[in-house]
Formats: structure tokens, C-alpha cells, sequence
């Protein structure tokens, strides 16, 4: 687990909100305070939708950032930052397998219950911590190491200066 603080707040809140840079990431949870709080739990309610929209989403039952995104902009737009935000995402269980995978290590994907990034904004400072859950007991922290790593490259690669605390 890091913490890094993102230097160019604006220019992240810019591609959290109104880019796709995110949008395959599992919202997980979301509480924005503004003049009031909004929250949005992450639980996927398969029984909203038929059987061939399931069908259609060719997806794993959960709630994309995606399909929230323009929701939590519609929150925070406007002249004033909010209070407070934190998103949670998690890495889609696709990708995590894949990444398990490419460890080579002793964990296996059904090892792994999620590898997340969390999000938080307060007094104007901008904080993302990485969260990895291993559903087994292990000493090897490869895959924390990893995943914290990945997080650091995916952040230089889309132009987004951080700080390591």
C-alpha cells in the first residue's frame, strides 16, 4: 500500500470527470459532500435489468465508473470544489486475473479479492492509496509491490504528476 499525492489536482479531477480514463474501473464506493452529502453505494442490482440487457453488458455484475461518471460531475461541477470525495475502484476481475497471471507467482486469481485504487479529496489536497485484499495468508507481498507499481506507471503514463508520501 502507497499513498501519492497528486500535484495537478485540476488537471486529474479533469480526466477522473470528464475523460474515459477511468471508466473500466469497478466503482466500488462514492461519497461526495458538497452543500450535502451524495453517495452512491457500488451495489450491482442484477434484477433492474432483463435478461438479454445482461446479456448485452458482457461484463461482471458490478457498477463501472462509467455509467456513474456523469453523475458525480453533475455533483461537483460548479465554482466550488467539493468538501470532501472518495472513490473506490477496483481493478474489473478480467484484468485482475490477468495481472495475477503475469506474477508467475504462488497466488492464483481466486487468491486475490480485489486490487484497488481509493480516491480522496479533502481541503483541497488530492490523495490516491492503493488496496490490494488477499483472501489467503501469505508472507510474499509480490503482488501489493506489483500492484502499487502498476499504479505508479499508469499515472506517468496518462500525465499525472503524484508525489510518493
Amino acid at each position: 500500500m502507497i499513498s501519492l499525492k497528486i500535484t495537478d489536482v485540476k488537471s486529474f479531477m479533469s480526466k477522473l470527470l470528464a475523460n474515459t480514463l477511468f471508466d473500466e474501473f469497478v466503482l466500488r464506493e462514492m461519497d461526495i459532500q458538497t452543500f450535502t452529502s451524495f453517495s452512491v453505494s457500488g451495489q450491482f442490482y442484477k434484477n433492474f435489468f432483463s435478461k438479454e440487457e445482461l446479456e448485452e453488458r458482457s461484463i461482471e455484475d458490478a457498477v463501472l465508473w462509467g455509467e456513474v461518471r456523469g453523475i458525480a460531475f453533475a455533483v461537483i461541477k460548479g465554482n466550488k470544489s467539493p468538501l470532501l470525495m472518495k472513490i473506490v475502484f477496483q481493478l474489473p476481475k478480467n484484468q485482475t486475473d490477468r495481472f495475477v497471471d503475469g506474477l508467475g507467482g504462488k497466488l492464483t486469481s481466486e487468491d486475490v479479492g480485489g486490487l484497488y485504487l481509493n480516491i480522496w479529496f479533502e481541503k483541497s489536497e488530492l490523495h490516491i492509496i492503493t488496496g490490494t485484499a488477499i483472501k489467503t495468508f501469505t508472507l510474499d507481498k509480490t503482488i501489493e509491490t506489483e500492484w502499487d507499481t502498476w499504479v505508479k506507471r499508469f499515472l506517468s503514463s496518462q500525465n499525472i504528476s503524484f508525489e510518493e508520501e
